[in-house]
C-alpha cells in the first residue's frame, strides 16, 4: 500500500476493491439490490403506470369513467414516469459512450 497525494491531500493506505469493508457496511447481512434489479423494478413500475393510463383513456373513450379527475392524474403520472425513464436511459447511453471513449 502506498501513500497517494491528490491536490495536496494525502491518502494513507488506499485499498481498492476491499470487499470486506463493503460487507461490514451492511451489518444486518440483508441482501442488497444491484443496479439491474433496481432498474428492472423501475421499468416494471413505469409499465404498470402505462397500463393504468391506457385503461383510464379507454374508460374515458367508452364513457365508463367514474372519476375523471383520478383518470387525469393517472395519465399525468404515466407521462411523467415515461419522461423520467427516457432521461435515465439517455444518461445511461451517454455514460456507456463515454466509457467507450476512455483510453486505457
Amino acid at each position: 500500500m502506498a501513500d497517494i497525494k491528490l491536490d495536496g491531500l494525502k491518502l494513507d493506505n488506499l485499498q481498492i476493491g476491499n470487499l470486506d469493508s463493503i460487507k461490514k457496511q451492511n451489518p444486518s447481512n440483508t441482501p442488497t439490490k444491484n443496479f439491474m434489479d433496481t432498474m428492472k423494478e423501475a421499468f416494471d413500475e413505469v409499465n404498470t403506470q402505462q397500463k393504468t393510463s391506457e385503461q383510464a383513456l379507454s374508460d374515458i373513450a367508452t364513457g365508463n369513467i367514474k372519476d375523471l379527475h383520478q383518470a387525469a392524474i393517472a395519465i399525468g403520472k404515466a407521462e411523467t414516469s415515461m419522461k423520467v425513464m427516457l432521461e435515465v436511459r439517455n444518461k445511461a447511453i451517454n455514460a456507456y459512450k463515454e466509457i467507450l471513449r476512455t483510453q486505457i
